[in-house]
């Protein structure tokens, strides 16, 4: 059960409030291995219910699932240089196996391109065989000095898209499409608007020509990379001789894609819903939609309002909604408890909605919902009680995304600001800052040193101010480019 204690406001301490929200809300739990987590049932469900969504879209666009080993020859991360020097310093490294040192260590995965592409060159070698579209849903671990619950782990989920193209207008659509997969998850499935657009190159993948990311605000305005998608040009072709005969006839190395998200989006989900009563999870993504919770005084009231609790769960358990399936209700009959106990533990765990009736609902025929996101009561008829709940879901999960929009754009500042009220607005409560920026390398290290923001993306046209910015952020030269800048996670 849990601690009825109240939670960390998040203006308090947010961060404080985030760790006690995923545990009390039984997400996850700290594991007796430093900086890795045990996802409890709760937080597995709602990984399940992404995955299984983000899976139909991938199968949607032409995608195979696969599965290659967790162990990696040291030399094949050493192929793609500019990669093994972005992932050495996170890299846990097997030496020894059945009692006896290796004669070559290996590698737990940090990520799979290096195996996946060495796969590749055995399975490619005519045009006929591209494109080569693989996900794979696996474990990876990258030694993290710093862990938090969902959003920095030593060992995390996630999938890994790897595709193989025979010309870089196919690669580079790809990588697009697949950022877009993932952004209409994000905003329709998670209710969680995200801004997309470029990394610079500071911020790219290492071994990537180019990587595009989907940036979400979260409550205090920092934000969270909470997608990532990359043209990987030919450089990990050339280092695995990753080739195809072409169409007429030449032999050409192919070009490459890989791209990705974590169970960094289940915090994520936290972060950009939470309240201070705890979770709220919106409705799609919802291991449980509803909760009924009868309330009786004595063992009369109790027979004939836990027969009615059971018809109830029966009816609606079988009831249909376009996108998500089958409701999916629980019933809280549990002996010894207070109904108010009952309604503090289900709104910290965030279920969507709550079903209360007692003695004098059931003369009058009607029974209560009660909304989590902005617990507004309801009364309705038991006759219509599953238009009700489907109704109140769907309008729910509209809500929380529209919400989340607006928080965002309300704490979006564009234009006009100089590099002192930018300061001041990182010390502060933070923002997503739309301004200008030269290109300057030296420039963009700056202003990370002095107020820890960086670049999130170069924003997609869409995200771009009305009027481009004409001098940059910092240095007040000509701007090249508009930038998002922010706090991160």
């Amino acid at each position: 059960m849990a601690d009825d204690k109240k939670l960390t406001t998040r203006a308090v301490d947010f961060s404080a409030w985030y760790n006690e929200t995923v545990l009390r809300a039984e997400l996850a739990d700290y594991s007796p291995v430093r900086g890795c987590m045990v996802i409890r049932p709760r937080g597995y469900g709602i990984w399940e219910r992404m995955q299984r969504q983000l899976d139909t879209a991938f199968k949607d666009t032409g995608h195979q699932n696969a599965y290659f080993p967790l162990l990696i020859p040291e030399s094949f991360l050493r192929k793609e240089a500019e990669h093994v020097e972005g992932f050495a310093p996170q890299t846990a490294v097997v030496t020894h196996g059945g009692g006896k040192k290796l004669d070559e260590p290996l590698i737990i995965r940090p990520t799979s391109e290096t195996m996946i592409y060495a796969m590749f060159a055995k399975w490619v070698q005519s045009y006929r065989d591209l494109p080569l579209l693989i996900n794979q849903w696996a474990n990876v671990v990258r030694w993290e000095m710093r862990t938090r619950l969902f959003l920095r782990t030593l060992e995390f989920l996630w999938q890994e898209g790897h595709t193989a193209h025979a010309t870089e207008a196919e690669a580079e659509e790809e990588t697009r499409r697949m950022l877009n997969v993932y952004r209409d998850f994000m905003e329709a499935w998670m209710a969680m608007p995200v801004v997309t657009g470029l990394k610079t190159d500071s911020e790219r993948f290492a071994g990537a020509v180019r990587t595009y990311s989907c940036e979400a605000m979260m409550q205090d305005n920092k934000a969270l990379q909470a997608g990532t998608s990359h043209n990987l040009g030919q450089n990990f072709a050339r280092a695995f001789d990753l080739k195809f005969q072409s169409e007429s006839g030449s032999t050409e190395f192919a070009w490459n894609t890989s791209w990705g998200v974590s169970t960094r989006l289940v915090g994520g989900l936290v972060m950009t819903h939470g309240d201070d009563f705890g979770l709220r999870i919106p409705p799609f993504l919802a291991p449980i939609e509803l909760v009924i919770v009868p309330i009786w005084r004595n063992d009369e009231d109790r027979t004939r309002v836990l027969e009615t609790a059971r018809s109830i769960l029966a009816d609606l358990s079988g009831w249909e909604r376009r996108k998500t399936g089958k409701l999916r209700v629980h019933l809280d009959d549990r002996e010894g408890m207070k109904p108010g106990a009952k309604y503090y533990e289900w709104e910290l765990r965030g279920i969507p909605l709550r079903l209360e009736f007692g003695p004098r609902d059931l003369d009058a025929n009607q029974c209560v919902l009660v909304r989590r996101d902005n617990r507004v009561k309801r009364t309705v008829t038991l006759d219509s009680i599953g238009e009700d709940v489907s109704d109140l879901l769907s309008i729910m999960q509209t809500d929380m995304r529209v919400a989340a929009f607006d928080r965002r754009e309300a704490n979006s500042i564009r234009g006009g600001i100089t590099y002192d009220r930018f300061r001041e607005v990182m010390e502060g409560d933070g923002a997503f800052v739309y301004a200008g920026f030269c290109g300057s390398a030296t420039c963009e290290q700056t202003i990370k040193e002095e107020t820890k923001a960086t670049i999130r993306v170069l924003p997609d046209e869409e995200f771009r101010s009305a009027e481009a910015p004409e001098t940059c952020l910092r240095c007040g030269a000509k701007s090249v480019v508009e930038a998002l800048w922010a706090k991160a996670y």
